[in-house]
């Protein structure tokens, strides 16, 4: 007991200390918000409440999606108890007419106010949403931090390790001390009122548009998987502080290539002219500009990128959608449909699409050869990721698909906060077997699935495979494959001549991520090439998305257990 209060002494020096208790006892006193239905709320109404906690909260951030739910799930849990949950938006660029959206989408029943001016977030100190303020019946604040540790930038588990608010809270009701009062919130910066006017030659519709358009409109515009929309300077306002924080830490635009190595056509790295743009831009105020300056906006083809396919094949042969929960982690789905393909195809052009983009996080479609009881790994037919490409081949290049064959659909899903459905599907082009000129090949470097076993507790386990080259080929794309503890991936080729060259390299693989890379211009490997591709696990408990990090972990179709897989996509100098 001595020991837990000493901790929990510790802890509070921790908590923002800009407020003495006596200034926040005043902020109770005299803020008062409007809801969501317009009406006034003053905080000074819950004084005889136990139990107050502040919980800031954005429409569209992915993690305030998913904890509103949560923050409910509390609210029914504790209402009765003199607890009060009170919902604050702060955010510049939220609407009143989207909190109330959110409000229902939700369910959420607890009060939700709009804190126009984010004025109680400055005095509060609030930086993020979701983040909480947890104050007992004297307004003294007694936690601050995360809800819980199931969900963070980049990561997700199948349910949480440490329930920080519900203990916080049960703790004030139980009249004990508080273990933990202080944890690091996650989630997006608050879009707030910017006070100082703009200034500066760069402006939005002269040179920032168009880096965005480039950059990030294809998944951040309505009905992609981006969070929020960024296709209009109204759109931008507001995320600017997000911005800055996804462009300095390199986690957008998605890509995990090391520049020192290799040319990729499909390369979305932000240049660092760029990204020196657009902190410029938002450092002088974030300027509009002359409504002529702005550039042609980007056109998406809203049906196929592929000639209109001659086949349209769903990831489900009776057509059922699937049923993607509102939390939680959906591991690998896997889909068996049957073509019916009586005769061998000869495919030019495929490309897999969502149904239900807000939550198809990425798709691959293997080949099931005749007779065989799983997919071929070497035979994947086409992919699915944000901002990836379809496949079209030209001038008689195809891929050869046995006759019998059926296709498997393996989906990730990426839970959004309420419940959605998913069909997804392919589309594929046919050529005639007289018109084949080279037929495309996947391959792949790969350890034995029998062999792969990752100790307990390695930070980093190094895995390596090779394979050697016997004919002349063209590479044309790459794809390293692990799974969660997936830490850096390297192709390397060990020419004939002796020399080395590394094709590629990911130093900081990301699992949500499973980028192709595809290369500017084709790559000779010469006959009796060495393909090695190198894989490092990181099975600590420094991974956060480690599901557990004291089991040894072996080769596995599902996130929990591993693969190593080193995909290449490649084309004979010669057909034979």
């Amino acid at each position: 007991m001595l020991r837990n209060t000493i901790l929990s002494l510790i802890s509070l020096c921790l908590l923002p200390q800009l407020l003495t208790a006596g200034q926040f006892t005043e902020v109770f006193q005299e803020f008062a918000l409007d809801n969501n239905y317009g009406k006034t709320v003053a905080l000074a109404d819950y004084e005889d409440s136990q139990v107050v906690v502040l919980a800031f909260l954005g429409t569209e951030c992915p993690l305030a999606k998913l904890y509103g739910p949560r923050l409910q799930a509390l609210h029914e849990k504790f209402k009765e108890k003199g607890v009060a949950i009170l919902g604050v938006n702060s955010n510049t660029q939220d609407s009143m007419t989207e909190l109330s959206a959110y409000v229902h989408r939700y369910g959420i029943k607890f009060t939700m106010l709009k804190d126009v001016g984010n004025k109680l977030a400055d005095a509060v100190s609030a930086t993020r949403t979701p983040e909480v303020f947890v104050f007992d019946q004297d307004r003294n604040l007694r936690y601050h931090g995360r809800i819980d540790d199931q969900y963070g930038v980049g990561f997700s588990r199948p349910e949480s390790r440490k329930e920080e608010l519900a203990d916080a809270i049960q703790a004030l009701l139980d009249g004990k001390e508080i273990e933990n009062t202080e944890t690091q919130a996650v989630g997006c910066v608050i879009g707030r009122v910017k006070k100082s006017k703009s200034k500066g030659e760069i402006t939005y519709t002269k040179h920032v548009a168009k880096i965005l358009n480039s950059r990030c409109v294809s998944c951040h515009r309505e009905g992609e998987i981006g969070p929020f929309n960024l296709q209009s300077y109204d759109d931008v306002l507001g995320w600017e502080d997000t911005i800055l924080e996804v462009i300095g830490d390199n986690r957008m635009p998605p890509w995990g290539a090391s520049p020192d190595h290799g040319d990729f056509a499909n390369d979305a790295r932000m240049s660092e002219q760029e990204k020196a743009t657009l902190r410029t831009w938002i450092a002088n105020g974030m300027p509009e500009g002359d409504p002529k300056d702005l550039p042609e906006p980007p056109k998406f083809v809203e049906g196929w990128r592929i000639p209109e396919p001659d086949q349209t094949i769903p990831m489900r042969s009776n057509n059922v959608p699937f049923d993607v929960p509102a939390d939680g982690v959906v591991d690998y789905q896997r889909f068996v449909t049957e073509p019916l393909w009586d005769e061998d195809k000869y495919i030019y052009a495929a490309e897999a699409r969502p149904q239900n983009r807000a939550v198809v996080h990425h798709i691959l479609v293997y080949i099931i050869p005749p007779g065989a009881r799983r997919m071929d790994i070497e035979k994947v037919l086409v992919g699915y990721a944000p901002g990836s490409l379809p496949i079209h081949y030209k001038d008689g290049v195809a891929i050869k698909i046995p006759a019998k064959s059926r296709l498997l659909f393996e989906m990730h899903y990426t839970p959004n906060g309420s419940p959605e459905t998913d069909l997804s599907y392919a589309g594929v082009c046919f050529m005639d077997k007289e018109d084949v000129m080279k037929l495309a090949d996947g391959q792949v470097v790969a350890t034995p699935p029998r062999t792969l076993r990752i100790p307990p507790n390695e930070s980093n386990f190094e895995v390596s495979a090779s394979r050697r080259i016997y004919r002349d080929q063209l590479l044309l794309s790459m794809t390293p494959h692990m799974h969660l503890r997936g830490k850096a991936f390297t192709y390397e080729a060990k020419y004939p001549d002796g020399t080395t060259e590394t094709l590629l390299e990911v130093p900081k693989y990301d699992f949500n991520w499973q980028l192709k890379y595809i290369l500017a211009e084709p790559k000779l490997l010469p006959r009796k090439t060495e393909i090695v591709c190198t894989a490092v696990f990181d099975n600590s408990e420094d991974n956060p998305v480690n599901p557990e990090p004291n089991k040894t972990v072996r080769w596995g179709d599902q996130s929990w257990d591993e693969m190593m897989i080193g995909f290449m996509t490649t084309l004979p100098v010669d057909q034979e």
